[in-house]
């Protein structure tokens, strides 16, 4: 029965009955709208909480929850230019087996990765340091020449049939205050100012694995992103 009112409510909440701050309905007034015991009434609303969708406060009444566990939230990196300006230079593709970039790429303590090291500029100006990791199976050795990965998501299609565009990632971004003298160096900027360190995981869908790991440093003012809910 708790069931069958836990989803009625939660109904109302998606049809949007209620708001978000709203208050939601009472214990009692749960009782006397549905009929049911104070156990039932209790569990359907313990159900609601779980599911994030109300929060309770004692003393104060329930709730319509501020953030939905099931509201999908769309994320956009927003380039600030336009992208004709944008280049890549590689400097660095070396062949690795660091034990934390191994655990983070799940790999075996005898495996290797390949480290690419690049920037990218805008108008001659360079505003993303980048180092991505890469399991070797991933990576041509005979490449003919560095800027061969200056698009490592191009050379993963093209060499391997894999659209990175397409697969799972978690990403996480921080500011960094003040910049590591070696970033500040490599982005010709001013340790004193703060910059963006950008961390991303993709891994496959199809086996779970573990495909890039990217380490990204992005100058403050070049930085802006938007989000959508849907």
């Amino acid at each position: 029965m708790y069931l069958e009112i836990k989803n009625d409510l939660k109904q109302q909440i998606v049809n949007g009955e209620f708001h978000n701050g709203d208050r939601f309905y009472s214990e009692a007034e749960i009782i006397k709208k549905y009929n049911v015991s104070s156990i039932t009434a209790i569990r359907a609303l313990k159900e609601l909480v779980n599911e994030g969708y109300i929060v309770r406060y004692q003393g104060k009444g329930t709730f319509i929850s501020r953030a939905r566990k099931e509201k999908l939230v769309k994320f956009s990196d927003i380039e600030i230019f336009s992208f004709d300006c944008d280049k890549v230079h590689v400097f660095s593709i070396m062949r690795k087996n660091k034990k934390q970039i191994l655990d983070t790429l799940q790999l075996p303590t005898n495996s290797y990765y390949y480290q690419i090291e690049r920037i990218r500029e805008v108008d001659e100006t360079p505003y993303i340091y980048q180092k991505s990791y890469l399991p070797e199976q991933y990576i041509n050795p005979n490449y003919p020449e560095m800027d061969y990965y200056s698009s490592i998501y191009r050379r993963l299609k093209l060499d391997y049939g894999i659209d990175l565009s397409e697969e799972y990632f978690v990403e996480t971004n921080e500011i960094l205050f003040p910049t590591p003298n070696s970033i500040s160096e490599r982005l010709e900027m001013d340790k004193s100012e703060p910059v963006v360190f950008q961390k991303r995981l993709s891994t496959l869908s199809d086996s779970n694995k573990p495909i890039e790991y990217v380490e990204s440093y992005k100058k403050w003012d070049f930085f802006k992103i938007q989000l959508m809910s849907n």
